[in-house]
């Protein structure tokens, strides 16, 4: 769906400056991916991307409130393995290769 790419300038050994990607391309953490078989314009859409926790941070289950100033509590195991499962789904869809 979309992406985000970083750059900065890098100063080279003479002295010129010259453009470079600053971060990671085309990851899950990066990037929205939305599986194009199950699309529908104008509904929300499953995703690959660090959007399933962010939304448990947010929600009620977290105990968390972002205005405390509180750092984030630590994720349930549960919330690791679902976005594993997640990024390991996007990594197979996106290559066709298994993860395995």
């Amino acid at each position: 769906a979309d992406t985000k790419f970083e750059f900065g300038f890098e100063t080279t050994e003479d002295g010129t400056e010259r453009l470079i990607i600053a971060d990671e391309v085309l990851t899950p953490d990066s990037s929205r991916f939305w599986p194009a078989a199950t699309y529908e314009p104008g509904r929300a859409q499953p995703s690959f991307d660090k959007q399933f926790v962010r939304d448990w941070l947010t929600s009620p289950a977290s105990g968390w409130d972002r205005a405390s100033e509180q750092p984030p509590p630590a994720l349930p195991q549960e919330i690791v393995a679902a976005t594993r499962a997640k990024y390991i789904e996007a990594y197979e869809v996106l290559t066709g290769t298994n993860w395995s």
